[in-house]
């Protein structure tokens, strides 16, 4: 009898590891990381939405200084795609034998002086007002980006020098880590105003807090803005990077202030 038993019992547990699937199912593969300027905040947020909605497929957008992912990026942060504020960053990526070519250019950026609702600051292109401030007085802080690390920042650095007021704005000056923490710092209410992105001024959740002037693109370098594969790059990274160049993708940056490559 017990024999009997032994002998069913290990029918059973035979039976049971015939019916085992042989392999697990894999793991759904995690979204890539997609390092992206800060100016591009509203811009790439829409189109990856749209970019979901069309192909069923999702990125992960991580957005700060452009100076401070190349940092990242030669560290090994596990970026597969990089949108830049400033082409010459990808340069030196590439260069480095970090990128799998020398990228694409999507876009232009421009500056603009913006300044919060019932600030003493009143935004115009030749920035009269703000040297009137200066002059009177009567300006505390003024935001733009670091220069030292923001495209954005040297920009605003460059308009500021060709006005001749960037000696005299010194005492006054916030400086953002990234251009998007900038308009956070310009429309604070604690500062007269700033100078950041035009993208993100047209954006209806900043535009309606304050005014703004487009900065003669005359006045500063310009901001060609490059993206680029990095070597670990998968499948889901390389359709997102054909789909920024796409119809759709286009007409979202337009919508943004940007200015295309080949519309400039």
């Amino acid at each position: 009898m017990i024999r009997r038993r032994v002998a069913i019992a290990l029918g059973l547990v035979a039976s049971l590891y015939v019916c085992l699937p042989l392999s697990l199912p894999a793991a759904a593969e995690e979204p890539p990381v997609i390092a992206a300027a800060a100016d591009l905040q509203f811009a790439a947020t829409e189109i990856a939405a749209a970019f979901a909605a069309e192909t069923g497929k999702e990125v992960k957008l991580s957005f700060g200084s452009t100076g401070n992912f190349a940092t990242q990026i030669r560290e090994g942060a596990p970026f597969q795609m990089f949108m830049a504020a400033d082409q010459k960053f990808i340069a030196d990526l590439h260069a480095e034998g970090l990128t799998r070519d020398e990228g694409t250019l999507y876009a232009e950026g421009r500056i603009v002086l913006m300044a919060p609702h019932g600030s003493a600051l009143k935004p115009d292109e030749a920035l009269d007002n703000l040297a009137a401030l200066i002059e009177e007085g009567k300006l505390t802080k003024f935001a733009i980006a670091n220069p030292e690390h923001a495209p954005y920042g040297l920009r605003a650095m460059e308009a500021l020098q060709h006005r001749g007021l960037w000696e005299k704005i010194q005492p006054y000056l916030v400086l953002g880590e990234n251009v998007s923490q900038t308009a956070q710092f310009a429309l604070s209410g604690n500062a007269e105003g700033g100078i950041i992105a035009l993208s993100l001024a047209r954006a209806p959740e900043v535009a309606a807090r304050g005014e703004f002037a487009l900065i003669s693109h005359d006045w500063h370098e310009p901001l060609l803005q490059r993206m680029v594969l990095l070597n670990n790059a998968g499948p889901v990274a390389e359709e997102f990077y054909a789909y920024i160049q796409s119809p759709k993708a286009r007409e979202i940056m337009v919508k943004y202030g940007f200015v295309l490559p080949d519309e400039g």
